[in-house]
């Protein structure tokens, strides 16, 4: 597995921007539309679950879950991306990602922020 495997974010040419700043510099917020979230639950697989508990016993990084883990965020950020895109926004300011425990089946991944609108100018 290469550092491709492991490394999060989108499209950089996606029409929706995603930052996790206040603003962004060179633009200014025309409109603030509002919160919008992306969210996903994954559930463990049993070969996953034998695998980490015999590689926690002798350590190291857990690679399979790891990588599970940016396929999870990638799916939440997309669906932020597409509900702030439905909603009328160029950009999401405030990205944020929230992670838990979902009754000790899965992990609830949920990527958050304030859909906005922005244009070019100070």
């Amino acid at each position: 597995m290469g550092i491709e495997d492991f490394g999060g974010g989108l499209n950089p040419q996606s029409d929706v921007l995603v930052v996790t700043t206040n603003d962004v510099p060179g633009y200014r917020v025309q409109q603030v539309i509002g919160e919008v979230f992306g969210l996903t639950v994954r559930s463990r697989h049993i070969g996953s679950q034998i695998g980490a508990g015999l590689k926690s016993m002798i350590g190291g990084e857990l690679k399979g879950l790891t990588k599970t883990l940016v396929e999870t965020r990638n799916q939440a950020m997309e669906r932020l991306i597409e509900q702030a895109r439905a909603r009328g926004a160029n950009a999401v300011l405030m990205m944020r990602f929230d992670v838990t425990e979902a009754a000790d089946v899965g992990t609830e991944v949920c990527a958050y922020g304030t859909a906005v609108v922005i244009a070019p100018g100070e």
